[in-house]
């Protein structure tokens, strides 16, 4: 096929992958509540609600191991279509199936199709970009994913979570962007079968990565979990409390073009540290700053963009190094520290609130220290020796 070697970065192609992204956090995130809350209203106890959201782990867990070598054999464009056709019947399926025990096995599969969807995208989009630019792009990809999890509860706020509507709006937008990947304008790499089908062999090959994404998974759901209880516990109102998560976001959706600017004028590895600093400090900060409304949300929108701009030029770091099929490998065992870090942050800051007032804060700013540690001690030579400095 002509159009699997053409590799012009056009507009039109990186707007479908970035459109892809953002897909991916919308059915992450519109999936987890609504799942969530139709179970609870079906009459399932937290416990069974919890053990169908584990589900998805499983399904990323699976893809980790399986991604590299489908997409060796079906090619990038095929891979990415039957993600976004299988997310959305799976998505049309869910109401559909009035025995709930379905819906365990139906999660797994849209926990598969969530990680090729994440996993192929990032590929695809560092394909498309040039290394002078690379950065750039993923500072757009990552503010993509945030729309794409913001856009989740915006729908359920619309239209509700009763029914069959809140499943076919995510059926719907999925489909739409089905069809913008299914154009033959959109340019596509061909992905050679990788020489590794072991995820724990990536894992070795770019350890300071994964670091980084079970960091931003940590931080990112034990905020989504106890930053609204952190505020409470200081005396906060409920609905200003609530809205700290939505001002870290919006910090992560503006700031990323910034941070990618700055990742393709500079040293990636350094801009990394500074990131990681910052983010360290930001949160060392946060029993200070919440004593008045304005500097919380003016650190925390900074905060916000800082740390989800770590893991903008990791992306970019592992994009510059690696190509084809061992990249989707890399970003594969990505994923599937993701979900390692998203089942021990909640537990860890939980377990740091009990036992202190401002345990969350001191749980943030550890963590990231502690990712400083940790790449001061892996890189014996800088990531970032390989690559030019610009």
């Amino acid at each position: 096929m002509p159009q699997e070697q053409d590799l012009s970065p056009s507009i039109l192609s990186r707007a479908a992958v970035v459109a892809t992204a953002a897909i991916f956090g919308l059915t992450y995130s519109l999936s987890a509540a609504l799942i969530a809350l139709d179970l609870a209203a079906k009459g399932l106890s937290e416990t069974l609600i919890g053990c169908n959201a584990a589900m998805h782990a499983v399904g990323v867990l699976l893809m980790a191991f399986l991604l590299p070598g489908i997409t060796a054999r079906l090619g990038l464009r095929r891979t990415v279509l039957a993600a976004l056709v299988t997310a959305a019947s799976l998505l049309a399926l869910f109401p559909a199936l009035p025995v709930v025990w379905l819906w365990f096995p139906l999660r797994i599969l849209l926990g598969s199709s969530s990680e090729t969807l994440f996993v192929l995208s990032e590929t695809w989009l560092n394909a498309l970009s040039s290394e002078e630019t690379r950065a750039r792009a993923m500072g757009v990809y990552t503010a993509a994913l945030s729309v794409g999890f913001a856009l989740g509860p915006l729908i359920l706020s619309a239209v509700g979570s009763d029914g069959f509507l809140p499943y076919l709006v995510g059926t719907g937008l999925t489909l739409l962007s089905a069809l913008c990947i299914l154009s033959p304008r959109i340019a596509t790499p061909q992905i050679e079968k990788p020489a590794y089908g072991n995820a724990f062999h990536y894992m070795r090959l770019a350890p300071l990565a994964l670091a980084a994404t079970a960091l931003n998974a940590a931080i990112e759901t034990s905020g989504l979990t106890f930053l609204p209880l952190y505020a409470l516990s200081l005396g906060w109102p409920e609905h200003q409390a609530t809205q700290l998560m939505t001002c870290i976001m919006f910090g992560a959706i503006v700031l990323q073009l910034p941070v990618g600017w700055l990742g393709d004028k500079m040293n990636r590895s350094r801009l990394a540290l500074y990131l990681a600093a910052l983010s360290a400090l930001g949160a060392a900060c946060w029993p200070l700053v919440l004593q008045s409304v304005l500097a919380t949300y003016g650190v925390l929108f900074l905060w916000g963009g800082a740390f989800v701009g770590l893991y903008t030029i990791m992306l970019t770091i592992v994009g510059s190094r690696f190509q084809g099929g061992e990249l989707i490998g890399i970003y594969a065992a990505m994923g599937l520290l993701w979900g390692v870090g998203a089942l021990l942050g909640p537990l860890l800051a939980g377990l740091s609130m009990q036992f202190m007032r401002h345990g969350l804060p001191f749980f943030v700013a550890f963590a990231c220290a502690l990712f400083i540690a940790a790449w001061l001690f892996l890189a014996s030579s800088p990531p970032s020796s390989k690559e030019p400095r610009r």
